[in-house]
């Protein structure tokens, strides 16, 4: 009898055990488990060396939602998802083939009975971010990786189940039936090996004030300090600025990331993905955004405290084609930079630039349309 209860506590364990999804019951391939497909596909499997049709949205799109099923994004406020390496370990246990394994003393716990290697991390200063983006379309099938804009950061993700991504303030309403949205997350090169995770859901955002829709979104440049790979100092002027698409890595098709094995593209500041909403990602976001390059003109930011919430008639997808926006530089004009540490103190109230950047958190950095501008201002 023991020998029994041990072989099928032993053969749950890959079910139970290893990497992390978003889960939901928006998403695609909500149900899908190890028996689904010819392979393991179930939602927390890595996606690597794949073709396209295998790696977008993770080949679940044969497993949609049921309708009516969205993940709601209120405007100005935190929509909290819940990661986990199982279905079981989450609030959706009930569908799940393991039963409930949530951890009774840590609701938090991400991996019931494992430790933090099972989802990637050697720790909390080994986490490297996950991202969640959203498509402006309705239907699926229509979207593309480019249609994606990533509208919320978290830095330290993977590390908690209930987990928080704030949403700007401006997003605009989706589209009749709702947008389609995507969580991205790529793990520290540390803890694993050379993974993408993608996991797709029906979102709806609600609460919306503005009308102003996200700029066309371009590829992340590798712009931060990254002492691992011997560059020092960061290079803000060679940062992409406003909307972002998402990194697709390490697949046989439609990549538009090709760092290296070590070097693994992640959502933080390396990236200029700042911790939080991502409040520049509207056509009126930028009076002007320079091409990037080390010694480039630092973009324009735009007030838009002041702006109305319906599209002037006459817009268009180039947020310079907005001229009533006051104007707001967000660094030097010739992009050159001082290092962190020897930035020379400037009062604003009692705060210097060099006590304002060492006193915040990564969880702390957020991207605020009236305030980052103290900190672009150092370089």
């Amino acid at each position: 009898m023991l020998l029994s209860v041990i072989l099928a506590l032993i053969s749950a364990l890959p079910l139970v055990l290893g990497h992390a999804a978003f889960w939901h019951t928006s998403m695609w391939g909500f149900n899908v488990t190890d028996k689904t497909f010819p392979y393991d596909n179930r939602p927390v499997a890595p996606i690597k060396n794949m073709n396209f049709t295998e790696w977008w949205f993770h080949n679940h799109l044969a497993y949609p939602p049921n309708p009516g099923d969205f993940f709601e994004l209120p405007a100005g406020k935190p929509a909290t998802a819940q990661i986990a390496c199982n279905k079981g370990a989450t609030d959706f246990f009930a569908s799940s083939e393991g039963g409930d394994i949530r951890n009774a003393q840590n609701p938090n716990d991400v991996c019931p009975g494992a430790t933090s290697q099972e989802y990637h991390t050697n720790g909390f200063d080994d986490l490297e971010g996950c991202a969640l983006a959203i498509a402006y379309k309705s239907d699926v099938n229509q979207v593309q990786p480019e249609d994606f804009t990533v509208f919320s950061v978290n830095q330290t993700c993977v590390w908690t189940r209930f987990t928080d991504f704030q949403v700007p303030a401006r997003m605009p309403p989706c589209p009749d039936g709702g947008c389609i949205c995507a969580f991205f997350w790529i793990h520290s090169p540390l803890s694993g090996g050379e993974e993408n995770y993608m996991n797709g859901f029906r979102c709806n955002v609600t609460g919306s004030t503005s009308n102003f829709p996200v700029a066309q979104s371009k590829v992340a440049r590798r712009c931060g300090a990254d002492p691992t790979n011997g560059k020092m100092q960061a290079a803000p002027a060679n940062c992409t600025y406003g909307a972002k698409t998402p990194f697709y890595w390490f697949n046989l098709e439609r990549n538009n990331m090709f760092e290296g094995t070590y070097s693994p593209p992640v959502y933080n500041d390396l990236y200029n993905f700042l911790d939080g909403a991502q409040d520049d990602i509207f056509v009126d976001s930028y009076l002007s955004i320079p091409d990037p390059a080390p010694n480039a003109p630092m973009p324009i930011l735009a007030d838009v405290s002041a702006t109305k919430t319906q599209i002037p008639s006459s817009s268009s997808n180039n947020s310079s084609a907005v001229p009533s926006l006051a104007a707001r530089t967000c660094g030097s004009s010739n992009g050159s930079s001082l290092r962190k540490r020897e930035v020379v103190d400037v009062d604003e109230g009692s705060t210097s630039w060099g006590g304002l950047i060492f006193r915040m958190s990564k969880r702390s950095r957020r991207l605020d349309l009236h305030k980052r501008h103290r900190l672009w201002h150092m370089w």
